[in-house]
């Protein structure tokens, strides 16, 4: 009895989004051109800050590190999607399944990182702008890259940890279009409300900690900006509105998800659906749209794009 409950859990089966084929292909026109543009969109900022020397600051290699992780997080999950959207029989490997909840917590705890070291870098820049290349130096942003590397595959192996061992009996039905943690533990043969409960505080209310220290820097960073009445500081207003902006797409969902993860509906795989496809690519958007040196930098690397073409 025990290999066969092995062999049924060798491989998992999406329910997907919908069953409606209509619907479906709607779905698959509009994630592809989302992966698309978001991919595009968060390549050209990398390309951009990299080529660019005037872009060569603590906040925009902060920027080019979060559009990497933004493509990392669309990619590990979008493309799967999208084929099984061709399929009306959706599985997955059991490896496939683990690497899938590796990566997601792994990126997803290296973009928390990440956009607490970009509040960090605005509130030197506006709170103490005479010692900003002091504080944050090339040592600096190494070492916010680093410790989100380690905090990232910290917190993605001891999500791991939670199922490596997990007794897995069937069925094999996940009621989602990508492998997570909260669908996963519920196909388990033993009681998972301990299980789940972990989750909940390893995932859930490390977001919404995260998400309140955020909230509070913003908040007093941008009553900061407000006592000056400056051109710049209405220039720098308005990037910290772009942030906050970020910040507020990326943990709105996530921490919907992972605080009430026994209560799975149609509603958590919209907000998964939106955290996985649509901020992808509205980061790029947000940044480049409210950032004039973004836009001037653009234009620029397209002007001597052109420039080159005509003159080979």
């Amino acid at each position: 009895m025990e290999r066969v409950n092995h062999s049924v859990s060798s491989e998992f089966v999406f329910l997907g989004l919908t069953n409606s084929w209509d619907i479906q292909l709607l779905l698959l026109v509009f994630s592809s051109v989302l992966y698309m543009a978001s991919t595009m969109g968060n390549c050209l900022i990398i390309f951009t800050v990299a080529s660019d020397h005037r872009l060569h600051s603590p906040m925009y290699f902060l920027l080019s590190i979060l559009s990497f992780t933004d493509v990392g997080i669309s990619s590990v999950t979008s493309p799967k999607m999208m084929y099984d959207l061709f399929k009306k029989h959706k599985v997955i490997s059991f490896s496939g399944c683990v690497i899938q909840i590796f990566f997601i917590h792994a990126i997803g705890g290296v973009e928390m990182v990440l956009l607490m070291a970009m509040a960090f870098d605005r509130y030197v820049a506006i709170c103490k702008p005479l010692h900003y290349l002091t504080i944050m130096s090339l040592k600096t942003c190494i070492f916010f890259l680093i410790t989100a590397l380690v905090v990232g595959l910290m917190h993605s192996v001891m999500q791991l940890a939670f199922i490596v061992n997990l007794p897995l009996c069937g069925p094999n039905i996940l009621d989602n279009f990508f492998c997570d943690l909260p669908q996963f533990i519920k196909l388990a043969c033993i009681d998972t409300y301990r299980l789940e409960l972990l989750v909940s505080i390893n995932s859930g209310f490390m977001s919404i900690g995260s998400f309140i220290i955020l909230l509070i820097s913003y908040i007093v960073i941008i009553f900061t900006v407000l006592k000056h009445s400056s051109s710049g500081s209405y220039k720098a207003l308005s990037t910290l509105l772009a942030h906050v902006t970020v910040v507020v797409l990326f943990f709105g969902p996530a921490i919907f998800l992972y605080t009430w993860p026994s209560s799975f509906t149609h509603l958590d795989k919209f907000l998964a659906l939106f955290d996985v496809v649509v901020t992808p690519f509205l980061n790029p958007m947000i940044y480049t749209l409210r950032n004039q040196e973004m836009k001037i930098a653009i234009r620029r690397i397209f002007s001597q794009l052109m420039g080159y073409r005509k003159s080979s």
